[in-house]
């Protein structure tokens, strides 16, 4: 199939609301959980009566600092919700999530560009891409990375525990990270 101008016109601008609709961090926000392209932000699981697992996925814009606040206050959030004083992080991990992304050839797109593969000896030796014009195309590569933040929290009533490390009381929690959350803009999804 030709590729039309309208139509090259049409997947630009697509791509270009694609990207902007990405262009900020992800705020604190619940994920969606049946829409894939909205799966950045805070969900939960009730695995026992106390005992949950809390994630936190952000965006290739979202710090992981930022990914592992955001888990720490709906760990709080959650804890008191339930109706519990503190909670304790019996497992906690930050995924990194790596995608490379290749575009190219850089400068080799236009009509009739159709890559070629042949073997070349010498320095550069092995199996290369090269247009039918005999011209070696560059390829941009570019690594995106985004964090997701995990933990199993254990829920508890009354005072912590003071000498565990692990625990965290829930409204001291909330009460340091307020400032530091951003909420998403307009109507909640």
């Amino acid at each position: 199939m030709k590729s039309t101008p309208a139509r090259t016109l049409i997947a630009v601008l697509a791509a270009a609301l694609a990207l902007s609709a990405c262009a900020t961090a992800t705020p604190y926000h619940a994920a969606s959980p049946t829409d894939p392209a909205h799966s950045d932000g805070y969900r939960e699981l009730r695995v026992e009566p106390e005992r949950w697992r809390v994630a936190f996925a952000g965006n290739s814009l979202t710090s992981r600092e930022t990914v592992e606040t955001y888990l720490l206050y709906r760990a709080a959030e959650l804890t008191l919700q339930n109706g519990y004083d503190w909670f304790q992080a019996v497992e906690r991990d930050t995924e990194e999530h790596v995608t490379l992304v290749v575009r190219g050839p850089i400068g080799a797109w236009g009509p009739g560009w159709e890559p070629h593969w042949r073997y070349a000896y010498g320095v550069r030796g092995g199996w290369q891409a090269w247009d039918r014009h005999g011209v070696e195309p560059v390829f941009d590569v570019r690594r995106i990375t985004a964090y997701e933040a995990v933990a199993e929290v254990v829920m508890r009533r009354g005072a912590r525990p003071a000498d565990d490390l692990r625990t965290f009381d829930a409204r001291a929690v909330k009460a340091s990270l307020e400032d530091r959350i951003i909420r998403p803009e307009g109507p909640a999804r």
